[in-house]
């Protein structure tokens, strides 16, 4: 028996349509006929969640995602996703909230990684995934040698996110700046690339390098189906 999924989503929503999409597309893979995923889901309004983050208010971000996941537990969910890269900084607040599994982003990128032979992987996400610990020190704590761009790309990869994707604008000019910073990332030794911003898979498809790269809201929708049990037949 499988377990109900609590998703906790809108940081911003369209990545977290990208989560109901593949968990629902993946479960019917798995299990064919009419199956889709049994999950709840709790979207915030993203725009509260991004003032608290240019404001470093990250207790309250924490307690107001902390909140859902409550809210989430107690209307039946028994494992928790949290449907964004950078908000995991708050990941231990939610999960001293509630007595159900949080699911950790980082854990099952690094467990791909892993999988894939690479020890050196170049990460791209948010300025707050991408210069602070918490994220880096996940994928670390799997010894995995983190490399982040430079101030200036990391500036561009940023204001892309927030300006463009998090709206569903998907411009060639910013896959190619893209592009830029991955070459860059590549001659600073990244053997893979793990894109830690759920929303950078709208610019960079698969095959859209020649380098590894790690879409990390399919492999969380993968590992949350492993998790709950709904493997292939």
């Amino acid at each position: 028996m499988t377990r109900r999924v609590g998703l906790i989503g809108g940081m911003s929503w369209q990545s977290t349509a990208e989560y109901y999409r593949l968990l629902n597309e993946l479960t019917h893979e798995r299990l064919g006929g009419l199956h889709s995923c049994e999950l709840l889901l709790h979207s915030v309004d993203f725009a509260d969640i991004e003032q608290l983050q240019v404001a470093g208010d990250w207790d309250t971000a924490g307690e107001r995602l902390a909140s859902a996941a409550v809210g989430l537990e107690r209307a039946g969910a028994e494992l928790l996703v949290l449907c964004t890269n950078t908000m995991h900084k708050v990941a231990p607040v939610i999960e001293a909230a509630v007595s159900v599994p949080l699911l950790h982003l980082g854990d099952a990128t690094a467990a791909a990684v892993k999988r894939a032979g690479l020890d050196t992987i170049g990460l791209l996400g948010t300025a707050f995934t991408m210069e602070q610990d918490f994220y880096r020190d996940r994928l670390a704590s799997h010894g995995l040698d983190v490399v982040v761009p430079a101030a200036e790309d990391r500036a561009l990869v940023h204001r892309i996110i927030y300006d463009e994707l998090c709206l569903g604008v998907v411009r060639e000019e910013s896959r190619q700046a893209y592009g830029g910073v991955i070459s860059r990332l590549r001659e600073a030794g990244a053997a893979g690339i793990v894109l830690g911003c759920t929303e950078i898979e709208l610019l960079i498809p698969a095959g859209a390098t020649d380098l590894p790269v790690f879409p990390t809201t399919r492999i969380h929708v993968e590992a949350t189906l492993d998790h709950v049990g709904i493997r292939q037949r």
